[in-house]
């Protein structure tokens, strides 16, 4: 059977997927959740924006006789993940997960960790810090309820109005390098880090910057995601998109 797969995308390892995907000649299509406004070129054909819940993606399975699902979205894309596995269960097809391991932290690390969003937020609380927030233009709105540090934003778009009385805005796009966040911390003073269990090596330069400088880390915990296949690697998941197509699956 010729497979045709749906790659959830937004990655590095998406992109990476798509690659090998696309190198192989199989007929795929990259979906991206149209959060960036300028996106990176994608070596698959590319749609862009949300599915509409569980029943909107089964139905754009259907449609597009979609026969594997690869999730490679961001860790913390939690919602879109579990309504893929809702979806292949419905539907009963082979779903993969192309996930990173999370990073874990060493002897000199000075992580305080948070569950959630609201948990980094109430970590903030007390006196005025120059700040490192990590996160993203969707979560700097939840930050305005801590107003009062000095905020450094490193965004891959430039944003329009930022809930934030006092930010310096970088745009830039990873992977990014030790050196180069150190000389951005040093720059803007940085005395605290908030940041997401992406894991992956594309945004752990600013995990290993804040270790070197002796800095602390607020650490934002992956949220739960329902049980599924896992796999780390391009390799792995080749083996298993043709392995189920020998199968018949």
């Amino acid at each position: 059977m010729t497979p045709t797969v749906l790659l959830l995308g937004g990655t590095t390892e998406a992109m990476q997927m798509g690659q090998a995907l696309a190198a192989q000649g199989v007929r795929a299509t990259i979906s991206l959740a149209g959060r960036v406004k300028t996106p990176a070129d994608q070596p698959l054909p590319v749609r862009v924006g949300g599915f509409g819940g569980v029943d909107g993606l089964v139905a754009h399975l259907k449609a597009n006789g979609v026969t594997h699902l690869i999730d490679a979205t961001h860790p913390f894309a939690a919602q879109m993940s579990a309504n893929a596995v809702s979806a292949c269960d419905a539907l009963d097809l082979p779903l993969l997960a192309l996930t990173r391991a999370p990073w874990q932290a060493g002897a000199q690390d000075r992580w305080t960790h948070v569950p959630d969003m609201e948990g980094a937020v109430a970590a903030l609380s007390g006196r005025p810090r120059r700040v490192f927030l990590a996160l993203g233009r969707m979560n700097l709105p939840a930050f305005a309820a801590q107003p009062q540090h000095d905020y450094l934003l490193r965004l891959v778009d430039a944003p329009g109005r930022v809930p934030l009385p006092k930010a310096q805005v970088v745009v830039d796009r990873g992977p990014f390098e030790v050196e180069g966040d150190l000389a951005l911390m040093r720059a803007h003073g940085t005395e605290l880090v908030v940041s997401k269990n992406a894991g992956g090596t594309g945004a752990q330069a600013k995990i290993i910057a804040a270790r070197q400088l002796g800095l602390p880390v607020v650490m934002i915990d992956r949220p739960a995601i329902p049980a599924r296949t896992e796999a780390h690697s391009v390799e792995e998941v080749l083996s298993w998109l043709h392995g189920a197509t020998a199968r018949g699956v």
